[in-house]
């Protein structure tokens, strides 16, 4: 199991210097939320890929619905050329909070789910290349051969991390369908993150189930756990594949000091 960090809403310059001390530290990747309105995550990331050469680096998470996928497909491939293929996107509906709505009207989660449907099958289909077409309810895109960008690194694209609701199956069919899983358990109509090993294991059990009726491998197939441990082996044998370790609340300095003791323990 690799071992990333959340970066939260740091600026910049501080991304980039802990993301260097990360990778010098032994951690596998370094995330970042995006924001409507804020640090734009993606020159953060980009700083972070000039100051590194393994580390993975990734939204945690990318509100698809509120963004263009064109646009996310661009800044997506550019980084992922630029760092030598180490981009990782995450996406989901995304939470309907002030920092959203202080700039454009609530939608339903029917229609932020058809934004999110169609945002991704555009998504893949611009890193597949031209030529390529889609016609859905929301967008239409139309071939061209207007300066199409070189591939990214990673093919056929930059891999795509899907919030799935356990309990609601078009999200979690939604999920497993892409290349890796951030599961959310639904408790009293709010969305939330695994609670213990045991049961991220029932949720695994039901996506490799979902994953294998749709004809696609297992293995390769990523599952992240989040949160705050020092021994994440029970989460390992529960079925995570990544473990992101993650205090909204916390400081830049407090990241610092976590950040140089190094990755829990597997």
């Amino acid at each position: 199991m690799r071992c990333g960090i959340v970066l939260p809403f740091f600026d910049a310059p501080d991304v980039a210097s802990s993301a260097a001390l990360a990778e010098e530290c032994g951690w596998d990747g370094v995330f970042l939320a995006e924001a409507v309105w804020g640090v734009d995550a993606w020159v953060a990331l980009t700083a972070a890929a000039m100051r590194t050469s393994s580390l993975r680096l990734g939204t945690m998470l990318t509100p698809l619905p509120r963004f263009k996928p064109w646009d996310v497909a661009s800044r997506a491939a550019t980084l992922d050329r630029l760092s030598g293929g180490r981009v990782q996107l995450s996406v989901g509906l995304g939470a309907l909070h002030p920092g959203w709505t202080a700039f454009e009207r609530e939608t339903s989660r029917a229609e932020r789910a058809l934004l999110l449907d169609e945002g991704l099958a555009v998504y893949d289909g611009l890193m597949r290349g031209q030529p390529f077409s889609f016609r859905g309810q929301r967008y239409d895109v139309r071939e061209t051969d207007f300066f199409p960008p070189p591939p990214p690194v990673q093919r056929p694209r930059v891999p795509v991390w899907v919030v799935g609701a356990f309990g609601r199956p078009a999200s979690m069919r939604r999920a497993v369908a892409w290349d890796g899983l951030l599961p959310n358990v639904i408790d009293g109509g709010e969305a939330r993150g695994p609670a213990d090993p045991a049961e991220l294991a029932a949720v695994v059990a039901e996506a490799r189930e979902l994953r294998t009726s749709l004809g696609l491998p297992w293995d390769g197939f990523d599952v992240i756990a989040e949160g705050m441990a020092s021994d994440v082996g029970a989460w390992a044998d529960a079925g995570a594949t990544w473990w992101i370790e993650s205090d909204w609340e916390t400081t830049v300095d407090a990241v610092r000091d976590r950040i140089a003791a190094g990755p829990p323990s597997v």
